[in-house]
């Protein structure tokens, strides 16, 4: 396994240079970029208007710097795969296809996608049909990419088990949409390593960010560095080993240590993925 970490968690104000320049140098292998908002971007973000000319320009300096895009992220998914507004639906469809257009500029081989998350607009049901269709209408487009699409579990309320995010999948029916697994995305009320034993081959994206419970599941917490939370790590790496993922480990995490400079803070990311891949 490899140590990449969310273009997110880099300070807002670096521009795509400087932060090619210092996630190499603070020991990753590779980065994922997202396409966000253009109110309020980052300096190193893309966006729906992203042209091909600076998608170019940033794989450039990827190759500079030696850091490859290894997957493309956005925030723009919230409730729109499963919304009954046509409009949003329709948006949904065209970020996709920009995070597959910038995808193949790079050379990365995943994207991350949000099903889901209109609840309590509508029903539960609705959401995942709505969801489903919005994704199986692009099937043949996603598998001409060769790209692989990666459903996200995240706090939404919609993949609520393991069994419901391998259901939504197969459902689908497509070897190029699988699972972006979040591993401290469910610690709060599950055991991630169970998570990835039924996900299994599914899995074709990784995030890891860690997650410390007020007591058991069900209990309250909040998220913390690396290494510092209740995520089994023991139990998780190898379970991600049995189920055959070889790829990256993806931090998404943020820096709220004042004191600390953010080169400081890639370096004790960096040495934790790498601690958690050589005694996992």
């Amino acid at each position: 396994m490899k140590k990449s970490i969310n273009a997110w968690s880099v300070d807002s104000k670096t521009g795509f240079e400087e932060m090619f320049q210092q996630i190499k140098a603070a020991g990753f292998d590779g980065i994922e970029l997202n396409v966000d908002a253009e109110e309020g971007k980052s300096a190193h973000s893309l966006t729906l208007s992203t042209t091909d000319e600076e998608l170019a320009t940033v794989k450039a300096l990827s190759e500079k710097y030696q850091l490859p895009v290894v997957s493309i992220s956005s925030a723009l998914w919230s409730g729109r795969m499963g919304s009954p507004d046509a409009e949003k639906r329709g948006l949904s469809e065209k970020l996709l296809k920009k995070q597959l257009q910038c995808a193949k500029a790079f050379g990365a081989t995943g994207i991350l996608v949000v099903p889901g998350g209109t609840y309590p607009a509508i029903s539960l049901e609705d959401d995942r049909k709505a969801s489903a269709e919005t994704l199986a209408s692009m099937k043949d487009f996603i598998a001409e990419t060769g790209i692989y699409v990666g459903v996200e579990n995240v706090w939404n309320g919609f993949f609520m088990s393991p069994l419901d995010m391998a259901s939504f999948i197969d459902g689908l029916d497509c070897p190029f949409i699988g699972a972006y697994y979040d591993v401290g995305n469910v610690v709060a009320f599950s055991w991630s390593e169970r998570w990835i034993e039924l996900l299994g081959s599914r899995i074709h994206n990784v995030h890891v960010k860690d997650f410390k419970r007020n007591r058991g599941i069900n209990s309250g917490g909040a998220f913390v560095d690396l290494l510092e939370g209740d995520v089994d790590w023991k139990a998780v790496i190898p379970a991600l080993k049995k189920a055959g993922f070889d790829g990256y480990l993806t931090a998404e995490v943020f820096k709220d240590d004042d004191a600390m400079s953010y080169t400081d803070y890639y370096k004790k990311v960096a040495d934790a993925i790498g601690k958690i891949i050589a005694e996992y």
